[in-house]
């Protein structure tokens, strides 16, 4: 059901509450980088050698190839994931696949896995001696420490987007109209290429692009493997002007508008494609489309689909939680070995489950700040004619475009400033603020989504019978809203719990998260403790999508 606008509007105070906290969120650190890249000395109040740091950064030998190394980067990895997303999504959307459910649950389980876990487990599988080498006598580590690898291991973690974007639209589009083609004479790969392959095209072409921007935003893999691999890109090379002597704030902002620029660039060309190039078919009422049968090809399609299952999901769960109830990785696997006291050591040990307390904290803050700023955001948006509602818009949209390590710098060079008369820098509020900026954006679309579908007819004849805006908004607005915004809120709580790259940029002295926590484990050799940490948060982050999943179809289930 669609609606206009209502007449109604937010109190002003409210408005410019609303605004002033999305600016703080958002607008500023922004402003910050921008600042820092074209005034070097900001940071020390002058406002000298305007735009300097832009021709000392970019004429620095390093720069170049930073940045050609990153677009190459996320070329490769866009590539390789609609080579592998684009033939299974089309076996999945048109043929009856054996077990298709499985697969696509299989194929979920890379997004509840957080990234530099899934490079850590590819390590302890792959590398010398590592799990593999036990098992079958072959190692796989010149290969996964290498750049070839690095792309490998992300392509594995992001091509599920494309499989699932493409099942879904030649699900909808079927073989229907490729049939009729057939019929009126056009041969297989003529009807193929003149009318399914353009009606699914932006999907592919959206999706790569959302591939693209997921990879040269990414840390966690590019910092686990590249090190070995002796690959550097953008985002790793910003944490290190931050984490290695001297500190680079003006060379570090720099190459954030650059990482941000290309992130941007590829969002925004990616909404173009989705807005300006769909092909619609108009057949008068749609047809339920009816999957075909493989036939002959049965069984290739089927052991098609467990290769990529099992090596971008089972291999390194499997490498993860061995990992996790072996004694040590010298005794191998062998019943022996196994032992409970990595998960033992998580609660007996105050650091663990003080990172893990920690993290819930910060996960359970953001999820209650997000949920409540999107809620009043998507309202303004959609229900309202207030002023600037497409800035709010853009406000709450744009974390969605930006790397987290763009948003990390950007809180630094914001709050780590003398003239401020109170800094949550230093604190455990800067990485609520972190969260807070990056995430955003999930409560705004859902509880958007779910706004569009209440009339203003409810609204209206609440006001005539007297409600106030409190009371509208209390009784009849979040009660209808609450299935997607707890969804939304739920699969908040579930990224916070595990973000990587601003833990380690903002977390202050003697602050650890589950993220850091793991992440240092492996630092220091301890890695069945950290691996114990990982399946902890693969089980919660799990537990969590499929509550809100859960409320998801709750949601879209007509009331």
């Amino acid at each position: 059901m669609t609606s206009s606008k209502s007449g109604a509007r937010m109190h002003p105070a409210a408005l410019s509450a609303l605004f002033l906290a999305l600016a703080l969120l958002v607008a500023l650190p922004i402003a910050f980088v921008a600042l820092q890249a074209i005034f070097p000395d900001i940071n020390l109040g002058s406002f000298a050698h305007p735009f300097s740091s832009f021709s000392r950064s970019l004429n620095h030998d390093t720069t170049l190839p930073l940045l050609f190394n990153t677009l190459r980067f996320g070329t490769l990895v866009a590539l390789a994931s609609v080579l592998i997303g684009v033939p299974l999504g089309a076996l999945r959307g048109l043929f009856r696949v054996p077990l298709a459910r499985v697969w696509d649950l299989l194929f979920l389980a890379p997004f509840l896995i957080p990234p530099y876990l899934a490079a850590l487990g590819w390590m302890l599988l792959l590398q010398p001696h590592g799990y593999l080498e036990q098992l079958v006598g072959v190692n796989l580590g010149h290969f996964l420490f290498s750049f070839q690898g690095v792309v490998a291991a992300m392509t594995l973690n992001v091509f599920p987007i494309v499989y699932f974007s493409v099942s879904r639209a030649l699900a909808a589009v079927g073989l229907r109209l490729t049939d009729v083609a057939r019929i009126f004479g056009a041969g297989p790969w003529r009807s193929v290429m003149r009318i399914t392959l353009p009606l699914v095209l932006p999907a592919i072409a959206a999706s790569a692009l959302l591939t693209f921007t997921m990879a040269i935003e990414e840390f966690g893999i590019p910092a686990a493997l590249g090190p070995r691999a002796g690959v550097a890109l953008l985002a790793t090379s910003i944490e290190q002007r931050f984490s290695d002597w001297p500190i680079d704030l003006s060379g570090a902002a720099v190459l954030s508008l650059l990482l941000a620029l290309l992130a941007l660039t590829a969002f925004f060309l990616q909404h173009w494609l989705l807005a300006k190039r769909n092909f619609e078919t108009h057949a008068g009422k749609p047809v339920a489309t009816t999957p075909r049968e493989l036939g002959a090809w049965r069984w290739p399609v089927l052991v098609l689909f467990f290769i990529i299952a099992t090596t971008a999901t089972l291999a390194p769960l499997f490498a993860i939680a061995v990992t996790a109830f072996t004694r040590t990785l010298s005794g191998g696997i062998n019943g022996t070995n196994l032992t409970l006291n990595h998960f033992r050591t998580l609660w007996a040990d105050g650091e663990g489950i003080g990172a893990l307390s920690t993290s819930l904290s910060l996960a359970t803050g953001t999820a209650l700040i997000t949920g409540a700023l999107g809620l009043l955001s998507a309202w303004v948006i959609v229900k309202t004619r207030s002023r600037g509602r497409s800035l709010l818009d853009a406000l709450t949209l744009m974390p969605h475009a930006l790397p987290g390590v763009v948003v990390g710098v950007g809180l630094i060079l914001t709050w780590n400033q003398s003239f401020w008369p109170l800094t949550p820098y230093n604190t455990w509020g800067i990485l609520l603020l972190a969260y807070s900026c990056l995430l955003l954006p999930y409560p705004v679309r859902y509880a958007s989504a779910a706004l569009r579908q209440i009339s203003d007819n409810l609204e209206a004849a609440a006001r005539v019978h007297g409600a106030s805006a409190s009371q509208v908004m209390r009784r009849i607005i979040v009660p209808l809203t609450a299935p997607a915004l707890i969804s939304s809120m739920l699969i908040v709580f579930a990224i916070a719990s595990r973000e990587l790259v601003n833990s380690l940029l903002l977390a202050p002295s003697g602050v650890q998260t589950v993220s850091i926590y793991i992440w240092q484990q492996f630092e220091q050799g301890s890695i069945g403790d950290g691996m114990a940490m990982g399946i902890v948060t693969v089980l919660s982050s799990g537990s969590l999508l499929a509550i809100s999943a859960h409320w998801t179809r709750r949601f879209n289930h007509p009331m």
